[in-house]
């Protein structure tokens, strides 16, 4: 049984405590051991970010296979040894909120090449407490500093929940007796072209609230979507959007968002009236489920998914006209029962018209393929292709059992939903391509895809074309997917397909952003979702754009990402909202 700690202290795996707990705990970390590190928003899991052998057994005990890992360093001074740095990410870096901030490694860097596999970034943060000071001072090397949790579960926060959740993972805790009591993880910003991006607004920035430039009627709570949750609590003209919930999948997040909103509730005093949900079924039970004792009289909202990324957007930047709404993204729930995620939208906050999307294409297996690329991709090369070509031997790496359940299932519609979604085409692109065939964390296909295309930074689009079909302008996947497989048989560099397959989305989207502001008189565009993340897409769309005479408005307050979407749900439903009464909980949950 662990003693209660000190004031600060030290325990190690079979020891007791230690006399001098910082002094033990550098040299247990430059030594290749693994030490729980008890922080402002909760705890970290921290290694010497140098050694390979211990990033490599810290992710084999998380388990975390290839998710990039966060790491902190000294000072600036030691920022700028290993990374290059631009005024704009050194003043993201020194700023009070103190996020972690994506920089491009210097070449000759001893960063262990495990820490951020695959990746052109690494995430990068300076100490934000007295304890990391010391610490970083005492180890003068870079330290990873990963999130202190199991798999899928919230940060932990407490002492008791530290030892619970993380002694099968590390050698010794570093903690101390003051307590946690709003648990927080760090946030996460990138600088692009248009200047920074928040990928992760949480510690330093939440509960902080954004002023809109007009009030809502009445107060409302947004429940955020199944991925990167936040939630948002509206009110006159503030936002208070959430920290980082997480992965709406697990009990304990879930339990994580109810102590989160009676916080944020009973903190600012406000009672919703509005409840905005996603409309993804399931989500939207549960998070009745979840809120009805917490917001009792609100009446509930339904927001479909890229209109809210879209209306966070201009939120954020205070437009309230019409706008042309680009959102390219992994999953949304479309109203027509396919999965989007490659939208053009005419879209303000009272409601949207769909003008544009990626053309649909099959996703055998549904969840399944979106953890196995290599699904998707198969059944992209049977949509794109009356035959399969005879030199392509991407197809024996699946095995011809699941090539003919594959074959099965789309013949048949078995689980096999019609996606129009930008992410999982990249996915199947990274997959063809052989770059990324199983996905071990959200985004990692596209990301390890767009490091390699980063290495071209001149690369010409395919010639495709632009349909018309049923009323709305559709962008290729099937074209595109067969030039890629094309330029692949020719034996032509995998970073330059890549490349080539970026700027091809990118002359997509623009050729149908510039036809439908044409027909419609339209010159604002805005730019959301996760595949924003992306700095080729982000930057090359927004020049672009830009260069066409069009107003372009990006994400630089809230994620581009779904930890974005609950400020658009919220303005959404208060402009929707009609007169409130009660939520009934789902039938025969409510006493759970």
């Amino acid at each position: 049984e662990f003693p209660a700690p000190q004031p600060l202290s030290l325990r190690e795996r079979g020891e007791g405590v230690r006399d001098d707990p910082l002094t033990d705990a550098a040299r247990a970390l430059l030594s290749g051991g693994i030490i729980a590190i008890k922080g402002l928003g909760g705890f970290h899991i921290a290694c010497d970010a140098r050694n390979a052998a211990a990033v490599r057994v810290l992710r084999e005990r998380k388990p975390r296979p290839r998710k990039p890992l966060a790491v902190m360093m000294r000072d600036m001074d030691m920022v700028r040894a290993f990374c290059e740095v631009s005024p704009e990410e050194a003043r993201l870096l020194t700023s009070p909120a103190a996020p972690i901030v994506l920089l491009e490694p210097r070449p000759d860097t001893p960063i262990a090449p495990e820490v951020a596999p695959g990746q052109r970034a690494l995430g990068v943060m300076l100490p934000y407490t007295p304890l990391h000071h010391i610490l970083l001072r005492e180890v003068n090397c870079p330290l990873v500093m990963t999130s202190g949790n199991r798999q899928n579960e919230p940060i932990a926060r407490t002492n008791a929940e530290a030892r619970a959740a993380l002694t099968p993972i590390v050698d010794g805790f570093l903690w101390h007796d003051r307590e946690i009591h709003n648990r927080n993880d760090d946030s996460v910003w990138m600088v692009a072209a248009d200047g920074p991006v928040p990928v992760r607004r949480s510690r330093g920035y939440a509960p902080r609230p954004l002023a809109l430039p007009w009030e809502a009627s009445r107060p409302v709570l947004a429940a955020g979507s199944q991925m990167k949750n936040t939630f948002c609590l509206l009110t006159g003209n503030q936002a208070f959007l959430s920290q980082h919930i997480g992965e709406m999948d697990y009990l304990q997040t879930w339990e994580f968002f109810t102590e989160s909103v009676r916080r944020y509730r009973d903190l600012f005093g406000i009672r919703p009236q509005v409840l905005a949900h996603d409309l993804h079924p399931d989500f939207t039970l549960a998070a009745l489920d979840a809120l009805h004792t917490l917001a009792a009289d609100a009446r509930p909202v339904p927001v479909q998914h890229h209109h809210a990324h879209i209306a966070a957007c201009m939120a954020e930047n205070g437009v309230d006209t019409p706008v042309i709404g680009v959102a390219l993204d992994g999953t949304g729930y479309g109203p027509d029962g396919t999965i989007w995620g490659g939208e053009i939208l005419i879209a303000d906050f009272s409601d949207y018209e769909r003008a544009a999307r990626l053309e649909v294409f099959p996703l055998p297996g549904g969840e399944r393929a979106i953890r196995e690329p290599l699904r998707t991709a198969f059944g992209l090369l049977l949509a794109s292709f009356e035959s399969l070509p005879p030199r392509l031997d991407f197809a024996a790496r699946l095995g011809p059992q699941v090539r003919r359940a594959i074959r099965r299932q789309i013949e048949r519609r078995l689980n096999t939903p019609l996606t129009s979604s930008c992410g999982r085409l990249f996915d199947a692109v990274s997959a063809l391509l052989g770059i990324c065939e199983r996905v071990t964390y959200e985004g990692q296909a596209a990301i390890e895809m767009e490091t390699l295309a980063a290495q071209v930074p001149e690369a010409a689009p395919y010639p495709l074309g632009l349909e018309r079909v049923n009323g709305l302008w559709q962008m290729p996947s099937r074209a595109l997917f067969r030039a890629v497989t094309e330029d692949m048989l020719r034996g032509t560099d995998v970073p330059l397909i890549a490349a080539r397959f970026h700027q091809s989305v990118i002359a997509s989207v623009r050729r149908a952003v510039l036809e439908i502001s044409r027909a419609r008189g339209l010159d604002a565009v805005a730019l959301s979702g996760g595949c924003f993340q992306n700095r080729i897409l982000l930057d090359g769309l927004t020049r672009s754009l830009r260069a066409d005479g069009l107003t372009v408005y990006t994400h630089h307050q809230v994620p581009p990402n779904d930890g974005g979407i609950s400020l658009g749900q919220a303005v959404i439903a208060a402009d929707l909202a009609p007169t409130p009464h009660p939520v009934s909980p789902p039938r025969g949950d409510g006493d759970r």
